[in-house]
């Protein structure tokens, strides 16, 4: 193994470590009884990506009472977001209008009824005059507007940065401004920070009140883009990013690689830019994987209405999605690379170890470790967490096979 992999080891330790500690010193009860929002990724879905400017008070509910049917809900998924130009303009007093033709009985009603269902709603905004899409947004605005989404009870605010100066001064006086508005508006909503990564969010994003930020691009419905940029940034794309990012994320404050594009199958409107045509099954259950392992905000943004049993079955996968949800909180460093093959290890609070085995060669291959070479000691018990079976006990090597552009997604267990 070469040197930087050692070094990853070492690091992966050390967050171990600390974290464990931070655990034991403030206790589970503790943690639960602090005002914390997010304490592990948000779940839900999101209009954007399938549905661009295409969305009303109908699509809402349906996707809420399909979110519910489908067993999302059960999974962990709770949110509702409406993305971009769901806005009219401002009344002459200044406040945010819905778009009626869209939202005939307006958000608050829309609101009501998807907490009648158990999950929260969210909604979108911009830092600047206009939104991306060129609705009204909210600079300027930023204490009238956190009040009356309080009003109308939204739970998350999604905070775009088009149409906004690009100095990374700029940005934090300007997220901060909308985030200090929320703290004062009476309600509690996550605030997701989405200024793509350009300036380094997750350098301040925390700091000023955001309980998630961009890292990247928009995602595209495709395995990897030629380039990368505003328009092209497929799964490997955005993976490759996060790469250094894992000491930033934690418990309330999360790197977000942006939305899960699992069974889009290329027809979606914003992700089939840039000649993003779908990508394979495999390749959905692999950024599902990844995801998990990387503490993403898992948001769905597939017409999960009309979801078929596999992409169900990807979306609803408690066991990986428990990787995802632990409360460590620790982000999946990648500690190995070779011939191809990638290794993704997160620790978890029950103090076993995620294990993510990425091969990014176009066809199924084999690769083998030693346990002391991914920082293990003593006996393990290996389950593989898309199979949801073990698949025995190991104390030296794992031979294992990986599809093309699949993932292994294993849960080592060391026994006594």
């Amino acid at each position: 193994m070469n040197l930087n992999a050692k070094k990853l080891i070492v690091n992966l330790k050390i967050h171990s470590l600390i974290a464990f500690l931070f655990l034991f010193i403030t206790g589970h009860t503790a943690l639960a009884q602090t005002r914390i929002l997010a304490p592990t990724p948000p779940m839900g879905w999101m209009t954007w990506n399938q549905f661009g400017p295409d969305i009303s008070e109908e699509l809402i509910k349906e996707m809420a009472d399909a979110m519910v049917n489908s067993g999302m809900v059960t999974a962990g998924y709770e949110y509702i977001i409406i993305d971009d130009l769901w806005q009219a303009e401002r009344d002459k007093n200044g406040i945010l209008q819905a778009d009626k033709n869209k939202f005939p009985n307006g958000i608050k009603a829309l609101a009501d009824y998807v907490h009648s269902k158990g999950l929260k709603l969210g909604i979108y905004s911009d830092a600047a005059h206009r939104t991306c899409g060129g609705a009204v947004a909210s600079y300027g605005y930023e204490t009238t507007d956190a009040r009356i989404f309080a009003k109308w009870g939204i739970d998350y605010l999604k905070y775009d940065y088009c149409n906004a100066p690009s100095e990374k001064d700029s940005a934090i006086v300007r997220y901060k401004r909308m985030s200090d508005a929320i703290q004062k508006s009476g309600r509690d909503m996550v605030f997701a920070i989405c200024e793509w990564g350009q300036r380094e969010p997750w350098l301040w994003g925390s700091s000023i009140g955001g309980q998630l930020w961009r890292t990247t691009w928009d995602i595209r419905d495709t395995w990897q883009s030629k380039k990368y940029d505003s328009g092209h940034a497929g799964i490997m794309n955005v993976l490759e990013r996060q790469v250094g990012l894992e000491k930033f994320s934690g418990p309330g404050k999360w790197n977000d690689p942006d939305m899960l594009i699992v069974g889009l199958n290329g027809k979606g409107q914003s992700s089939s830019h840039g000649g993003a045509h779908g990508c394979s099954l495999e390749e959905y259950r692999s950024q599902m994987s990844l995801w998990c392992l990387l503490n993403a905000p898992l948001i769905a943004s597939n017409d999960i209405r009309s979801m078929n049993e596999e992409i169900r079955k990807i979306l609803t996968n408690e066991e990986a999605i428990g990787i995802n949800q632990d409360p460590l909180g620790i982000q999946a460093s990648r500690i190995y690379t070779h011939n191809g093959f990638e290794f993704w290890a997160k620790p978890l609070s029950d103090g076993s170890l995620a294990l993510g085995i990425l091969n990014r060669n176009n066809k199924s291959g084999e690769t083998s470790f030693l346990l002391k070479d991914i920082g293990i000691k003593g006996k393990q018990m290996v389950r593989d967490l898309w199979l949801h079976q073990a698949m025995g006990f190991f104390t030296n090597a794992i031979a294992i096979t990986v599809p093309g552009h699949g993932v292994r997604l294993l849960k080592l267990t060391t026994v006594e």
